[in-house]
C-alpha cells in the first residue's frame, strides 16, 4: 500500500458536513446543490445493516463524492481494536465508494479491572513514542482492512495528558506528532483549523492566528487531504472556549484558512456544522464562501 498523498486526490473540492435534518434538501434536486462537491458522513449513523439508512447512504453516494468520517474506532486506545466495529466500519466505506475516509487522533477505550470501559468521547494522548506506536499499529490494521490510506484529524483537546499522568508526559509538539505519525503510519491529515484555534485560545496564546499559521507550515503540503472549517462557542465552560460546531466558521478560521490555502490548496475542504443546524441553504452558502 503506497502512503498517502494528496496529489493522488481531486484538487481544492468543497463539501458540507451532512446530518439528518438535511437528508431530504440535500438528495434533492434543488439548484443550490450543485454547488456542493461532496458530503461528509459520520460511519457510525449506518452502522445498521439494511433499512433507511442504508438507502440514504447509497443515494447520497449517487449524488455527491463522500467523504466518511468515524468517530468510534478510538485508535489510540492501547488495545485491539474491536473487530465487529471495524467490519461495520468498512462496510460503510465500501458501500458508500468513499473518496475520503477520516478517523480522530484520541482514544475512548480502556480495560479497567478486567472490563472494557468506553469514554463515549475523543480523549487525548500524549504526544510521545509510546502513542505512536499504539496509533500507528491500529492504522495499520485500519488500512490494511479498508487497502487504502486514511486521514486522521487533530483533536480539541482540554487538558493536557501530563497534567493527569505524568508518566505521559508530551516529548514533542502537536505538529511534530502529527508528520511523525504521517510517516510512521502511511496515513495523511485531516487538518482541522478550528481545533487549533480552539486549543491555541485554550492555552492562551497571543495572536492565535499568527500561531497556528507559523506551526502549519511544518506540514508537508503532501499530507493533508481535507481541512475542516468551524464555529464555536464565546460562552465558556468551567473556563474553557468549547469546540461545539454549533454556528458559523468564526473570522479567526477564515482568516487562517486564508493563509493555509496558499500551503495545502489541493485538499479538500468541509464546512462542519454539527449542533444548531442552520437551513440547508445557509449552510451550502458557508462553502461557497471557501471557494477562492
Amino acid at each position: 500500500m503506497n502512503p498517502f498523498s494528496v496529489t493522488e486526490q481531486p484538487n481544492g473540492l468543497v463539501g458540507v458536513g451532512l446530518r439528518h435534518p438535511h437528508y431530504a434538501q440535500a438528495l434533492s434536486d434543488n439548484p443550490i446543490n450543485t454547488h456542493i462537491d461532496f458530503v461528509e458522513l459520520h460511519a457510525e449513523n449506518f452502522f445498521a445493516k439494511g433499512g433507511i439508512a442504508l438507502e440514504v447512504l447509497q443515494d447520497a453516494a449517487q449524488k455527491y463524492d463522500i467523504s466518511i468520517h468515524g468517530t468510534s474506532l478510538g485508535l489510540g486506545s492501547n488495545m485491539a481494536l474491536p473487530c465487529d466495529t471495524l467490519a461495520q466500519f468498512a462496510h460503510v466505506v465500501n458501500v458508500s465508494n468513499a473518496k475520503w475516509v477520516s478517523e480522530h487522533l484520541c482514544f475512548n477505550r480502556a480495560l479497567v479491572d478486567g472490563h472494557v470501559l468506553h469514554s463515549g468521547d475523543l480523549l487525548p494522548l500524549a504526544y510521545n513514542q509510546a502513542s505512536l506506536r499504539v496509533l500507528a499499529t491500529n492504522i495499520a490494521q485500519v488500512q490494511d482492512k479498508l487497502k487504502r490510506p486514511i486521514l486522521i484529524e487533530n483533536l480539541s483537546s482540554y487538558i493536557s495528558v501530563s497534567h493527569i499522568d505524568p508518566m505521559q508526559a508530551d516529548e514533542m509538539s502537536e505538529f511534530a506528532f502529527l508528520i511523525a505519525l504521517c510517516q510512521q503510519a502511511g496515513c495523511g491529515l485531516l487538518l482541522d483549523l478550528n481545533n487549533l484555534i480552539v486549543n491555541a485560545l485554550n492555552q492562551q496564546q497571543t495572536n492565535v492566528v499568527d500561531y497556528v499559521y507559523e506551526n502549519i507550515k511544518q506540514i508537508p503540503a503532501h499530507l493533508v487531504g481535507e481541512i475542516h472549517l468551524a464555529g464555536f462557542s464565546d460562552n465558556k465552560v468551567n473556563g474553557f472556549i468549547v469546540d461545539d460546531h454549533a454556528s458559523a466558521v468564526s473570522p479567526q478560521c477564515w482568516e487562517l484558512y486564508t493563509r493555509a490555502k496558499a500551503l495545502f490548496g489541493n485538499a479538500a475542504t468541509l464546512i462542519e456544522w454539527d449542533n444548531k443546524l442552520p437551513t440547508w441553504e445557509v449552510l451550502v452558502g458557508e462553502a461557497q464562501k471557501a471557494r477562492f
